[in-house]
């Protein structure tokens, strides 16, 4: 694999991760993976269960330390940082949307979107008007004033894209976003990170085993005995007929 172009907003690099459980046993979860992501590009990960898809997420989010090779975030190279600087370069370009969505349950809609620009230091003015924007770009401006438990599912996990877009990110991180909906709420919720991947030039790297999910995507990676491979979108809409 070349160099990083100034275009790969992800790119890795014979990425390895192992895991020690104990003084004589190391699991071997990633065992070369390289790939590359341009900004604005919707991009998903499928693979077996146990496959390390959402280790290979973790480590690109810095939620994981790499054990050899390299990986390049908007141009940094992790592998270089300090633990401080991970952090740094965690808070300035990405952000997580959960499964279970992780909303704050005392807090509304409104209040947990602007709680991100609180913390960053906005003023409480500002942080309101962008948590409304966020909130009307998801499609919940009415219900900004209600309570978590107050909302459904798919409400509650558009709060949390609402969120993560607060931290005004240039990658979002979503590990099965799909998982705990219903399959037409699922499917809206999929729509909305196409959407808001053109719209707003964020790229979105999603961890899924939802075929019909992935075929939204740009682009495909499987990943499989701890090697990544690109697939065409084209050829998993064929091999899903050929099974029906």
């Amino acid at each position: 694999m070349s160099e990083n172009s100034a275009e790969d907003i992800i790119l890795t690099k014979d990425l390895v991760k192992n895991f020690k459980l104990d003084r004589d046993t190391i699991v071997k979860v990633l065992t070369g993976v390289n790939m590359r992501i341009k900004k604005g590009e919707f991009v998903a990960i499928m693979g077996p269960s146990g496959s390390g898809k959402s280790t290979l997420v973790n480590i690109l989010s810095t939620l994981e330390t790499i054990t050899d090779g390299d990986v390049y975030i908007v141009g940094t190279n992790l592998k270089e940082l300090t633990n401080k600087e991970y952090l740094e370069i965690r808070r300035k370009t990405s952000s997580i949307v959960f499964q279970n969505f992780s909303l704050i349950s005392y807090l509304t809609a409104l209040e947990n979107v602007k709680l991100p620009m609180i913390l960053r230091g906005e003023d409480d003015e500002t942080a309101t008007r962008k948590a409304i924007a966020y909130l009307e770009n998801v499609g919940l401006y009415g219900r900004m004033h209600h309570l978590p438990e107050q909302l459904s599912g798919g409400e509650q996990q558009r709060v949390a894209i609402a969120r993560a877009l607060a931290h005004e990110p240039d990658i979002i991180y979503c590990d099965e976003p799909s998982g705990n909906l219903d399959t037409v709420t699922g499917r809206e919720i999929i729509s909305l990170f196409k959407q808001l991947s053109k719209e707003k030039n964020i790229t979105v790297v999603m961890v899924t085993h939802d075929h019909e999910a992935a075929k939204q995507t740009d682009r495909l990676y499987i990943l499989r005995n701890g090697k990544l491979a690109e697939e065409q979108i084209s050829i998993l809409n064929k091999r899903r007929g050929e099974r029906k």
